[in-house]
């Protein structure tokens, strides 16, 4: 398939709410940042556009040249829209409009809906203006939803349009852009649309509604939540959409850079190391121990590097504070979110201070430290479409423990110490007790150290960079071409 499409030198825009490094709040962010560049290694004419934040480090804008400047209706509204092109290799286009995109964070302001409609208008307009008629506009989660009817219902009436397919791919269900019904009139829309069959969404409408509908054909970050959110726990209240397009939805494992997350030359790790002298990954746990002021002894040292929300299961471990607190370990959680979770850990910290440290803050050099220094790596996910922490934790040979669930069911093979084969510990219950026994379990085998030997030459083979996956989307916009 990838040699056909290179042959037929598809074009593809991938549109994103953001990407890395330009800006990023999450796996959106390293996914967009990520995978084009893989894509474009294989032979696919691939270009990114997201909007111009003013958290956009000034070494990309200042070399990003102006392309184009249009004004965008909506509804009554008009605003303006300049592309700015950075091409380091892979064009990047960015949609510059201050009164939008000029504030200091990306999401969470009362005028999203306004925001991403703008955008994703800009985006379709922008097309014919720099000379660049995708085969496929590649969307991703509900920023960009509105795109896949635009296109549809109002675009292809103009024949530079017509040939341009749509993918929009999942990152995260759970978020799905929902705004009030006057939203409809700023698209461009008619209260037509106000239908369960179409944008309305329990009395609102939905942005990844519009995409789930429109899309020629949808995609999610794994093949286990592919199957996961066609169902009523997984699928919020979009699951029944999921199941009539069963047959257009498939599931691309997400991968992570290698270059970037390499033990080996990775600048933010105390200690350079490979799978070949995992003993100087020894030092890194040292040397981490000692920067938080932990004791440096030969405990197995637990890392969490996450979100602290709800969805990444941290009432688990609530639940089961003084019987984890009875093992010889340490925890190293770093990361910010809900203030209950974040009070949880600065509560462990002091009741445990030779056992626990709580980082509440985000800091991609001490992100890396915890990746190499852990030895246990802990996601105990209610839900997770891929999830990028155990995917990384591989990469430098620290042990996932994991729920099977989405993502972490399709990577973390459970270890099976007769056999030598598995790459982490995995539980199936979402609760307390079953995550607790699988963490027992990790200690145990921390201290049969042929065994554990084993498991991380195992992790550190475990191979989830971009080229498989990118590969597969190159085979499905193939399909998409053929729909």
């Amino acid at each position: 398939m990838g040699v056909v499409l290179m042959a037929n030198n598809k074009k593809i825009l991938f549109v994103s709410s953001e990407a890395s490094p330009f800006a990023k709040t999450g796996g959106l962010g390293d996914v967009a940042g990520a995978l084009p560049y893989a894509l474009k290694k294989l032979g696919v004419d691939v270009r990114i556009v997201i909007p111009r934040y003013k958290c956009i480090p000034k070494e990309y804008t200042k070399d990003s040249k102006l392309k184009e400047e249009y004004t965008v209706y909506l509804d009554w509204r008009k605003q303006s829209a300049s592309i700015y092109e950075y091409d380091n290799g892979l064009p990047v286009y960015f949609v510059e409009n201050d009164y939008y995109f000029g504030r200091e964070g990306l999401y969470g302001y009362h005028d999203d809906h306004e925001r991403f409609a703008f955008f994703c208008k800009a985006v379709l307009e922008m097309l014919p203006k720099i000379d660049f008629i995708p085969d496929i506009i590649h969307c991703n989660d509900w920023q960009t939803g509105p795109i896949c009817i635009l296109l549809n219902e109002i675009y292809k009436r103009n024949d530079t349009y017509k040939s341009i397919s749509s993918l929009f791919t999942i990152h995260n269900i759970q978020y799905q852009g929902i705004f009030g019904r006057e939203t409809l009139s700023m698209l461009g829309l008619s209260d037509w649309y106000f239908n369960s069959e179409r944008m309305e969404y329990y009395g609102n409408i939905s942005y990844m509604k519009a995409g789930l509908i429109y899309a020629d054909a949808i995609s999610t970050v794994s093949n286990t939540y592919a199957k996961e959110i066609k169902t009523y726990e997984y699928g919020y209240g979009l699951e029944g959409i999921l199941q009539k397009r069963s047959s257009n939805l498939y599931g691309i494992i997400n991968g992570i850079d290698y270059k970037l997350y390499n033990p080996e030359t990775d600048k933010n790790i105390y200690f350079p190391y490979s799978k070949e002298n995992i003993k100087l990954k020894e030092n890194n746990k040292r040397a981490l121990q000692k920067e938080l002021n932990l004791p440096q002894r030969d405990v197995p040292v637990i890392g969490i590097v996450s979100r602290l929300v709800d969805q990444k299961g941290f009432n688990l471990i609530a639940e089961q504070i003084n019987e984890l607190m009875k093992e010889d370990i340490q925890l190293i959680v770093l990361g910010t979110g809900q203030e209950g979770y974040e009070n949880l850990f600065i509560y462990m910290e002091k009741t445990f201070p030779d056992k626990v440290r709580a980082k509440i803050l985000f800091n991609l050099n001490l992100a890396q430290k915890v990746y190499a220094g852990s030895d246990l790596f802990l996601m105990p996910s209610l839900f997770e479409p891929c999830g990028l922490g155990q995917l990384m934790s591989l990469r430098y040979g620290t042990i996932p423990i994991v729920r099977n669930t989405g993502g972490l069911a399709d990577t973390i093979q459970a270890f099976d110490e007769e056999r030598g084969v598995g790459n982490g510990f995995v539980f199936n219950d979402y609760n307390s007790w079953a995550m607790m026994q699988e963490i027992k379990r990790a200690i145990h085998i921390y201290y049969q150290k042929i065994s554990w030997e084993k498991l991380i030459q195992n992790a550190m083979d475990s191979d989830y960079s971009w080229e498989d996956s990118a590969q597969k989307y190159i085979n499905l916009y193939e399909t998409i071409g053929h729909l």
